[in-house]
């Protein structure tokens, strides 16, 4: 058993140290590439990457019964996800735009209770009212920036919105192929979503400094292809609310990053912001194992034609440390092979 842990570990480790780098890497090409033309960079660069390890692994096209979850996560995660997740660095510095990414599991917990008919127990509202809250002192921590400041929590809240999503949905593809195929799939539907913004990458590609395009082509390599197919294999072998508790420690990593390699660090009262939204994330997951992640600790059916896409698990996700024994549902139980 332990063996079987170690590895799902490494790879939530692997996934969390490299979406941090994301922040920052997104802040600084950000000045040289507008939003879509970064996520289609990012999103062609992987594509390749990742189209190349199929062929190499020997994998072919991930069956058909997964088309439907793989396009979704596709659309929202790699597409609307990134380009919003882009815009929103705009307006916001990264350690802020993170914070406000990890209410992603507050959402999921949202879609429990509208999706699959689990309600609204007291402790979701009451961490809902402090992520909430959380958000709107994030928006108002930059006087000076107006609404500049509240549209960017605002993409930045429509960014881990769709990462909710995309995280049940992707779920029990996973139980039907592997992390290299979902993560492929989920690839390349975005970047054909990101074509529009294609004329704007070529123009922008001519006249930006190197550094701002290795940084495109650092994300697209490391925080996309590899970070992306460790967290769909880490996801696989556990639940996606056990999995979202390991992207806690994003923030921080973030915050330590971009102090290092920009300079810059979140306003005090973003900070508080910030931390509330994470408290509010903290309280809609305390207290005891909920139906839903019961359902998702079992062997995954085939999904009919007509079922909901969304009835999988309510607990979940853009961005701490992974604990062995939140690890430790075994590879058959958990619905095995994530995002």
């Amino acid at each position: 058993m332990k063996n079987a842990v170690r590895p799902a570990v490494l790879a939530a480790a692997v996934t969390v140290v490299l979406w941090a780098s994301a922040f920052v890497f997104i802040r600084s090409a950000g000045a040289d590439f507008s939003p879509g033309a970064l996520a289609l960079g990012r999103l062609l660069t992987a594509a390749v990457v990742l189209v190349a390890l199929l062929v190499f692994s020997g994998e072919v096209l991930p069956p058909r019964e997964t088309w439907r979850a793989v396009a979704i996560s596709g659309v929202l995660w790699f597409g609307v996800y990134m380009v919003a997740l882009n815009w929103g660095e705009r307006h916001v510095d990264a350690g802020t735009a993170a914070m406000v990414i990890n209410t992603g599991p507050v959402m999921i917990a949202v879609l429990g209770g509208l999706v699959l008919g689990e309600g609204f127990p007291p402790r979701l509202l009451a961490g809902m009212a402090v992520s909430f809250g959380g958000a709107v002192v994030v928006g108002l921590s930059n006087g000076g920036d107006g609404g500049s400041a509240v549209l960017g929590v605002l993409l930045c809240l429509l960014a881990a919105a769709t990462w909710a999503v995309s995280t049940v949905v992707q779920k029990p593809a996973l139980a039907r192929a592997s992390a290299l195929q979902v993560t492929t799939g989920g690839c390349v539907v975005g970047a054909v979503v990101c074509l529009p913004f294609a004329g704007q990458l070529v123009g922008e590609a001519r006249v930006a400094p190197l550094t701002s395009t290795l940084g495109l082509v650092y994300l697209g390599v490391f925080p996309t292809a590899l970070a992306f197919t460790t967290w769909a294999y880490a996801l696989a072998r556990t639940t996606a609310g056990r999995m979202g508790v390991t992207t806690y420690a994003v923030p921080a990593l973030v915050v330590v990053m971009a102090w290092i390699a920009l300079g810059e660090a979140p306003a005090p009262m973003a900070v508080v912001g910030g931390l509330l939204c994470l408290a509010g994330v903290a309280i809609s997951r305390s207290g005891r194992r909920t139906p839903a992640e019961a359902v998702v600790s079992q062997p995954v059916s085939p999904i009919p034609a007509d079922a909901p896409t969304l009835a999988v698990d309510r607990s979940g996700t853009d961005e701490g440390a992974l604990a062995a024994d939140d690890m430790s549902t075994p590879p058959g139980d958990a619905s095995t092979d994530r995002r």
